[in-house]
């Protein structure tokens, strides 16, 4: 079995090394699209579903999940639309505060729970509402003229990190509803001894989106990480066993992907800093890796989600 391991490793690299990236590249997809597909079929074998409910913790690629899902949908002839909860968010003076007195983003009361319930049961009863969208630089919500109507094809595909969470959609038919957790969930061995526990590629997603969108250091990612995590366990990963269909984001070419991407940044972490062992850490596990350059990533990739370029203009 470790020998089988190290022959994974040393497959991607050769593959990479030997200019068949683009193969590597599209067995990762395709994992994708056969479990997207068959998740597509089991929604419209289901009579009256109208919400698509997708959850996981941070970076795990939920966003484009419910664009290439819509794309699935489409394609088994329904009527997809992709929303986001981050639009539900309460203004800023709504919401709550953490122990130390700071804003709990990460809380599902930062949702304006009324306000969400009220527009779903609208749209499910066929009415039209105004879209919200969230100011995040202003904290608030918005209307700037967009609508919404269902009609009798038409499934939402919701997305959000509290997606799962009962008390979101307590009030919405069970029989109306399909929930979906998505995450990384196959660990990658590097020799059979030492893994790279699926967080990790979280946090390098994470990192490689806050470097390119935010200005973010890697070290800055690496010391709010704990806090992310701890709201993961206290309001994502109780759910998860409410969901019907399960999602695992993870890509075979994904590090050598990441390494590209994040590598360089990484090795500015002062030796003196507190992020420092973390981030050796990381760099150890890149370091089995040839790095793999962004050309040869589709557009419609998970992965396009935190490096940049994506088609659905995400991340």
């Amino acid at each position: 079995m470790i020998e089988e391991y190290k022959r994974r490793v040393a497959y991607i690299n050769e593959m990479i090394e030997s200019g068949h990236a683009p193969e590597l590249v599209a067995e990762g997809e395709n994992y994708h699209a056969e479990q997207l597909t068959r998740i597509a079929q089991d929604i419209c074998a289901r009579d009256g579903i109208r919400v698509v409910l997708i959850a996981g913790p941070s970076s795990s690629g939920k966003t484009t999940t419910s664009h290439r899902l819509c794309l699935e949908l489409l394609a088994q002839g329904k009527q997809p639309v992709a929303l986001s909860l981050d639009n539900w968010y309460a203004d800023g003076s709504l919401t709550p505060r953490k122990e130390n007195g700071e804003k709990d983003y990460e809380s599902v009361y930062a949702i304006d729970l009324k306000q969400l319930e009220q527009d779903l049961k609208a749209l499910i009863a066929g009415k039209e509402i105004a879209l919200p969208t969230f100011n995040f630089a202003e904290e608030k919500r918005e209307y700037l003229g967009d609508t919404l109507q269902l009609t009798e094809d038409t499934i939402m595909v919701l997305e959000g990190i509290h997606a799962l969470n009962p008390i979101l959609t307590e009030h919405i038919d069970h029989d109306c509803k399909y929930k979906i957790y998505a995450a990384p969930m196959s660990p990658v061995s590097l020799d059979g001894e030492t893994w790279v526990p699926t967080y990790v590629h979280r946090l390098l997603r994470r990192m490689s989106r806050d470097l390119r969108t935010r200005g973010k250091s890697p070290q800055t990612t690496i010391a709010l990480w704990q806090a992310v995590r701890d709201g993961e366990d206290k309001w994502i990963e109780p759910f998860r066993n409410e969901a019907d269909a399960e999602f695992d984001t993870s890509m075979t070419y994904e590090l050598p992907a990441i390494r590209y991407t994040v590598e360089t940044a990484l090795q500015t972490v002062p030796a003196v800093a507190e992020e420092y062992t973390i981030a050796a850490k990381l760099l150890f596990y890149l370091s089995f890796f040839e790095g793999l350059e962004a050309s040869f990533i589709p557009r419609t990739s998970i992965l396009r989600e935190f490096i940049g370029g994506s088609q659905f203009n995400v991340g």
